[in-house]
């Protein structure tokens, strides 16, 4: 049996949409599957390279080329591969970054659950000052007249795409010369941005670029060296780039995972392709919730809704818990997967990312149409 009749016979039936960990290209994972225990002829599986190897040495080169390939990183932002996701990250920043400014004070932009938690853990190591109003309920992002930033803070800190509440920033905030730094977790790729208006990016590869365990960090080399004596070594961001991120063992396999990402990125046409790809997507999702008179919703702000994740509701802003229940069901059933909201605000979400192709959200939306056609009887109220 040919390579080709092999993939046939093997390719998946399922759609998966989950919010992360979340779908990888099928070409990357042929690539992995096809070298998982002979990787370029060495005998050996990436699993098993030593980091300190010439082979290692090549994989985290090249990854870290592509990506400065893919956004025209300057020369003057190091590029890092480390542990502890972005949670880690929400530590290591301000333990690398507080110390910037007398005051140690930091802003915090919460309008999520992402960074909400990022703001809380720099509480224990400087002063935090939120800049926009405290709420429970994230559907939108405050207009910037009203955000209260402090132009002594040491840093200004955001979520660029909310993953369980499904707000985007569409735009790049203004500082005024503050550095600014960015989780950009959920949306790193999907769109081109300028490196140079940040100091710090950070993205946790499981959702959008690569499988769980590595995280990569752009920093500016002016913001280095400024850690706390009690900022772990492995969190240094200094030590790490003096060690091109090998001054313990990193993720080699989730390294090595991430840079055949950027490959597929480049040759589907890079950066600005994923963008175009993602309007398409969630347009798609976003247009037919506007067009179902009721029976979908989407409790978000139109300006603010994200590209990456899209939250669902069916019946009102709040939801039918007994038609979501329903349309999970069947959607699982239909090879549909992973598409229960997060716990803290059920419903249902569609993660679109990268690797999700137009085609497979246009399989989403068809069953979505029809399982409206089907079940609109069973609201409460009719279609309004």
């Amino acid at each position: 049996m040919g390579d080709a009749q092999v993939e046939k016979k093997q390719a998946r039936s399922v759609i998966n949409f989950s919010a992360g960990p979340a779908k990888l290209p099928e070409p990357v994972m042929r690539h992995a599957q096809r070298e998982m225990l002979n990787h370029e002829g060495t005998g050996l599986s990436v699993m098993e390279l030593s980091h300190r190897s010439a082979e290692f040495s090549k994989i985290i080169s090249t990854t870290e080329k592509d990506l400065r390939d893919l956004l025209d990183i300057p020369d003057n932002y190091k590029v890092l591969f480390l542990q502890g996701g972005g949670s880690g990250q929400f530590s290591a920043v301000p333990l690398n970054l507080m110390r910037l400014k007398p005051d140690h004070t930091a802003d915090y932009l919460v309008t999520g659950t992402w960074s909400a938690k990022a703001a809380q853990e720099a509480k224990k190591y400087g002063k935090v000052n939120l800049v926009l109003p405290p709420t429970k309920k994230y559907t939108s992002i405050p207009d910037k007249s009203t955000w209260d930033l402090n132009p002594e803070a040491s840093y200004v800190y955001y979520c660029a795409n909310e993953t369980i509440h499904g707000v985007e920033f569409q735009y790049i905030p203004e500082t005024n010369g503050v550095p600014l730094v960015c989780d950009m977790s959920s949306n790193f790729l999907s769109r081109p941005f300028d490196v140079s208006k940040f100091g710090l990016v950070f993205a946790a590869a499981q959702k959008n670029i690569g499988c769980a365990g590595v995280t990569v960090v752009i920093i500016r080399e002016d913001l280095l060296g400024y850690a706390m004596d009690i900022c772990p070594v492995i969190f240094d961001y200094k030590s790490q780039a003096g060690h091109n991120s090998l001054y313990n063992t990193p993720p080699t396999y989730s390294v090595y995972m991430m840079g055949l990402v950027f490959d597929w990125v480049k040759e589907q046409g890079g950066v600005a392709k994923m963008e175009a790809n993602a309007k398409i997507k969630s347009s798609t999702i976003y247009n037919l919730m506007q067009e179902s008179k009721g029976f979908y919703w989407c409790p978000l702000d139109p300006g603010n809704r994200s590209r990456m994740n899209v939250p669902v509701r069916i019946g009102s802003p709040e939801g039918h818990e007994d038609l979501e229940k329903k349309f999970l069901e069947e959607a699982a059933k239909a090879g549909f997967l992973q598409l229960k909201g997060h716990r803290s605000v059920g419903g249902i979400r569609a993660s679109l990312y990268n690797a999700v192709t137009v085609d497979e959200t246009d399989q989403l939306a068809a069953f979505m149409r029809n399982f409206m056609e089907a079940n609109r009887r069973l609201l409460d109220t009719p279609a309004q």
